[in-house]
């Protein structure tokens, strides 16, 4: 296995020269797993320790210098979907007015041992790798799981004060979550997961997401820097209105997840770069159609432009999924390793 060394994407996170190209990846399905360590795979008939070891070191036999993970330990329970397969937004609300919310039974952050469980994934986790921190859900997708997007839009305007006290008992678990995890010694960084936008502009207006979502964001945001390790923002969709907020409000020093059909990854780069770390980028269906010799030489251009100016961990524009060829896969991760 590769020998992981943190301080090489803590160093892409503070936009400071690094001495290699440096791997981040927010999430690896469990196919491409099974595909990277073939043989290698451990303790499959423990879940969900055996799960957490072979994630991790699929990891360290690609490459990457951290891992994004949860700690399973509270969610949120919404409604029934129909199809779990795709999940229609405004379904399953199960929270519409006062009533509901004052009878909803909120989740306890502080219902697992936190230590304990980060604790035990320390001792297999190879020496110079380290954990990043997610609580799992983000305030704008846990308020449209409960109430509905749809909902959501017209409570906005009809009980703004609902939707705030709504985004308050959201708010206050998730960072309290993130204030019993950040200062285990495994974890590196920390990084919240919170899709605001469609693919031409933002879910709800900035005005909105600055009065009920970014407020709750800024908290988690210190919560991290509090701990002194850098905060990272993965959010799906245009979300261009708003990047100064990402940047000079609520002070994010990454940010995650691009495609090219709102804005290619090389131009975000040269547009925030200098002021924001840009991790990942490399579009899920370029990945997914492009032929691998295609791939490789997109991934190394991306490595040129930026290895001089720093900033830059190369990856997707979102997750592996099961459907990108393997082969795409590994050219895109080799233009690391060659380069």
């Amino acid at each position: 296995m590769n020998q992981p060394d943190f301080s090489q994407l803590q160093r892409v996170l503070n936009r400071a020269p690094i001495e290699r190209p440096v791997l981040f990846e927010f999430y690896i399905d469990w196919d491409p797993i099974r595909q990277v360590l073939g043989s290698k795979m451990v303790d499959q008939d423990n879940p969900p320790l055996g799960w957490v070891k072979n994630y991790i070191y699929a990891h360290v036999e690609l490459g990457y210098d951290a891992f994004v993970m949860s700690i399973l330990g509270f969610k949120f329970e919404a409604g029934i979907h129909k199809k779990a397969e795709s999940v229609s937004q405004n379904e399953g609300a199960i929270i519409s007015d006062r009533k509901s919310f004052e009878t909803y039974q909120w989740p306890d952050s502080d219902v697992i041992d936190v230590k304990k469980v980060l604790d035990e994934i320390q001792t297999f986790t190879p020496n110079g790798m380290k954990m990043i921190f997610t609580g799992g859900i983000g305030i704008m997708e846990a308020i449209v799981a409960l109430v509905g997007f749809e909902n959501l839009c017209y409570m906005i305007f009809e009980e703004p004060d609902l939707v705030e006290d709504i985004c308050k008992e959201i708010g206050t678990r998730v960072n309290r979550f993130f204030e019993r995890c950040m200062d285990h010694p495994l974890v590196g960084a920390g990084i919240i997961s919170d899709d605001w936008g469609f693919k031409s502009s933002t879910m709800i207006s900035p005005e909105a997401l600055r009065k009920f979502i970014f407020p709750w964001h800024k908290k988690i945001v210190e919560t991290i820097h509090s701990h002194g390790k850098p905060a990272i923002l993965h959010s799906c969709g245009q979300v261009e209105d708003v990047m100064e907020d990402i940047i000079e409000d609520l002070k994010y020093d990454a940010k995650h997840s691009f495609e090219d059909n709102i804005l290619p990854v090389e131009q975000v780069y040269e547009r925030w770069g200098n002021r924001i770390a840009i991790l990942g980028g490399f579009d899920i269906d370029y990945l997914s159609r492009s032929k691998p010799e295609v791939v490789y030489q997109r991934a190394k251009a991306i490595l040129e432009q930026t290895r001089k100016r720093g900033g830059y961990a190369l990856g997707t524009g979102n997750s592996i999924t099961n459907y990108i060829p393997m082969e795409n896969y590994y050219a895109m991760a080799s233009a690391a390793k060659h380069n």
